[in-house]
């Protein structure tokens, strides 16, 4: 029985694992597809364009954005961002959920345009944990990391505008959690409804009864 895909957004602070979250959790649901985001920023570690993120100069990104091609797009730590409503709404429309890992800026430009997605605050589980992660993971310079973490102070308190919240202080627990939600989301009355609608109608429609 046909459903449209549901849009999932997962977000946080720099840091607070998102990314290895959802990286995890796409392994474990072959239904639910990655919509990779465009940046301008360089590659970090092992990333591979059209993988991680699509990898663009600013002039081909700002032409992204003058064709109204993205959902969203904002400038992070120097660099754009950006989703493509394309790729989301393919997916979308073949019956794919589709899951975003996308900055706190950018979680509430698609929040308020995509009403019906469902939203995700990946919490560290405190100010020194996280500082510990983003020194740990050694893909920024010390003063992008004290940037960040001065970013993080003000993206922290967004964790209200949210339906979820997982406080990520174990990576296996809060992967399982993620899952969870996204797994339960598809049990939803309105997303169930129409296939209910159906199965009555093999008991003799609407008014069925048991007699």
């Amino acid at each position: 029985m046909f459903q449209k895909g549901c849009l999932f957004i997962v977000s946080g602070p720099s840091g607070s694992g998102k990314s290895a979250m959802v990286g995890s959790v796409l392994k474990s649901l072959p239904n639910l597809k990655f919509s990779i985001s465009y940046t301008t920023r360089a590659p970090r570690g092992n990333e591979r364009d059209g993988v991680e993120y699509h990898f663009v100069s600013k002039e081909a990104f700002e032409s992204l954005v003058r064709d109204n091609a993205l959902v969203e797009w904002a400038q992070v730590y120097g660099n754009y961002y950006g989703t493509a409503k394309k790729s989301i709404d393919d997916l979308l429309a073949e019956g794919s959920d589709v899951v975003l890992d996308i900055d706190v800026q950018g979680a509430a430009t698609i929040r308020n345009k995509r009403p019906d997605s469902v939203s995700v605050f990946i919490m560290p589980p405190s100010y020194q944990v996280l500082k510990e992660r983003l020194e740990r993971r050694k893909l920024d310079k010390k003063y992008v990391i004290e940037q960040r973490l001065r970013i993080s102070c003000d993206e922290i308190t967004r964790y209200k505008d949210f339906d979820y919240l997982i406080i990520n202080d174990e990576l296996s627990r809060s992967t399982d959690e993620l899952r969870a939600i996204i797994l339960g989301s598809d049990c939803r009355m309105e997303r169930r409804s129409e296939s209910a609608k159906r199965i009555l109608e093999t008991f003799g429609g609407l008014d069925a009864n048991n007699s």
